[in-house]
């Protein structure tokens, strides 16, 4: 028995061993860059994709630097790193309040979170202040290749959750499929630590999440020839809160965007409402519960506050704040970014009519019922689902409208400037249990990514949604490859020129049973401009826009009337 234990034991350290000596002794597992070198990994199931799985990519934002803008790395290339976990998210809070996200019909969706569960009420247990890490998705091919085009995505989440340890977002499976380009996801700062608005701040110290982005931007431009990339050939790639940021860097940054081109999906610049609290209120009233308030009023220019809040644990400010929010307490907290006329601006639509954006091509996509998953989950209600009215409504104002808007401003730029437009309409067994929810905001997510897969607990794949995904990752793939021409020669897809009906293309994904098909542009965005009523299902639901017989339009109205009125 003794012999038999010590034989086993052999035979698991020799196993442990010769996983590690794999990945050291493997050259082509091992990159060197400006700021180390790093060992990563092949995961057996794609053979073909080497994955470095945490790359910091600036200092790390803790004590004294909490707060500060992302500062660079010393450069030190011959010190050795192993890149084989991913990263601990940056902080954030798990609400308990229930949702589409926390329930098994989105598995994969949520950041990796330890021994907790999807709705644990507390700051992530796999979560650190020491987060601003990349990871890097390259196929081998890329070893006899040093010019693969680049995608550069962005988390969404509301610039209050997300980052790279995210099952949807793994890229594995497209890039060992394609091998022809590289992925590169991204942690940034989140909430207060993101964009905290405190009176002790200086100026342009504000929108700190964006700085985080735009140093990982710069540091994938210095180093990602190491991994077989071209830093010419960068795609700009972001969902939601992450392709709202990304159009934020088309504007701040239009004169050295360092991408080639953006890929915006379901949100621009036009999609969401910064923070609107001059007085810092939000920061200094979490200061003052967590027992931050200076004695006597004497911090009038918020000094001591903000010193107070850098020696309290992150994950005692995180989970007050979460909680706070649970509960549904008054006033409401909200740490969105900030305009600074710098970073974030207050009119965008005066800086788009001078021109000052990124003169560089452009996909921007929606979902067809984006606000679906957005609404409070309907627990009481789930064979009816939410008010279909409303959730329209804010279709059109979050997704439609604000798409059009950024398509009309980059049409202006002139025929050099392209605008591909796509909507995912596709709605799957596994990804649509209710068949209210449609297309819903992030649905789209496992279709470009190709984790569709992890769904299958609730329904198999079904092989129309494969060929939905590949079809879908092609034509991306297209744009990524070459922005200005690529679409049109490879997949027949020429550029939409909004003004003109019938100038360019706009492809729908997943409706009535087809993979691809060409639709009028008016079609989407009529609504917005009074042509036409809005249709959210446009795979053969349009019986229940019959039955109800909603006022798109009035709804619409009201909804601009509630936003214009509520403080975001």
């Amino acid at each position: 028995m003794k012999l038999a234990i010590l034989s086993f034991l052999g035979l698991a350290t020799n196993a442990v061993l010769g996983r590690e000596s794999n990945c050291s002794a493997s050259d082509y597992l091992t990159v060197q860059t400006s700021t180390g070198t790093y060992t990563g990994l092949i995961d057996p199931k794609f053979p073909k994709t080497r994955q470095f799985r945490a790359i910091p990519f600036a200092k790390p934002p803790v004590l004294s630097r909490r707060w500060l803008p992302p500062q660079k790395l010393s450069s030190r290339p011959s010190e050795h790193h192993y890149a084989t976990r991913f990263p601990p998210s940056c902080p954030q809070f798990v609400t308990a309040v229930t949702s589409l996200w926390n329930q098994n019909l989105t598995k994969g969706n949520l950041i990796y979170n330890g021994h907790q569960n999807d709705s644990s009420g507390l700051v992530g247990e796999a979560t650190s202040e020491d987060c601003l890490y990349m990871a890097v998705w390259t196929p081998t091919a890329a070893l006899n290749d040093t010019g693969l085009p680049v995608l550069f995505f962005m988390t969404g989440g509301g610039f209050e959750i997300g980052g790279v340890d995210i099952p949807w977002q793994y890229p594995s499976s497209w890039v060992e499929r394609s091998q022809s380009h590289i992925v590169v996801t991204i942690n940034y700062r989140l909430s207060i630590f993101g964009s905290p608005n405190a009176r002790g701040l200086a100026d342009g110290y504000q929108n700190l999440g964006i700085l985080d982005q735009r140093a990982a931007l710069e540091w994938v431009r210095d180093n990602i020839a190491a991994f077989g990339g071209d830093p010419n050939r960068i795609t700009h790639w972001g969902q939601s809160a992450g392709a709202i940021a990304a159009d934020y860097h088309a504007y701040a940054f239009h004169q050295d965007p360092i991408a080639q081109a953006y890929f915006l999906q379901s949100g621009t610049v036009f999609s969401n409402s910064p923070s609107n609290d001059p007085m810092h209120s939000n920061f200094s009233f979490v200061a003052r519960h967590v027992g931050c308030e200076a004695p006597c009023g004497g911090d009038e220019d918020g000094t001591a506050e903000l010193d107070c809040m850098r020696r309290l644990p992150f994950a005692q400010i995180v989970n007050f704040i979460g909680q706070y929010g649970d509960q549904g307490a008054t006033p409401a907290l909200s740490f969105n970014v900030i305009p600074d006329d710098r970073i974030v601006f207050h009119n965008y639509t005066a800086r788009a009519e001078a021109g000052k954006i990124a003169r560089v091509p452009v996909i921007i996509s929606t979902t067809a019922n984006e606000f679906s998953s957005l609404v409070p989950y309907p627990v009481n209600n789930l064979t009816a689902g939410p008010w279909q009215p409303l959730v329209t409504a804010r279709d059109i104002t979050f997704g439609v409208c604000p798409t059009l808007n950024s398509t009309v401003y980059r049409n202006r730029m002139g025929a050099g400037v392209p605008v591909f437009r796509f909507q995912h309409a596709g709605t799957f067994p596994n990804l649509n249990h209710f068949k209210w929810l449609g297309a819903y905001h992030a649905s789209d997510l496992p279709i470009v990514f190709g984790t569709y897969g992890l769904l299958d607990g609730i329904a198999n794949t079904t092989r129309f949604e494969v060929e939905v995904s590949q079809s879908m990752q092609d034509h991306v793939l297209a744009f990524v490859k070459d922005p200005f021409h690529g679409p049109q020669k490879t997949m027949g897809w020429e550029p939409l020129v909004a003004s003109d009906p019938h100038g360019g293309d706009f492809i729908r994904f997943g409706a009535d049973g087809k993979v691809v098909q060409y639709v009028d542009g008016a079609e989407i965005d009529g609504a917005c401009l009074g042509l036409r009523e809005y249709n959210p299902f446009p795979c053969g639901i349009s019986v229940w826009q019959k039955r109800l017989k909603w006022d798109v339009g009035v709804m619409v109205a009201k909804e601009r009337e509630r936003e214009q009125g509520e403080e975001v």
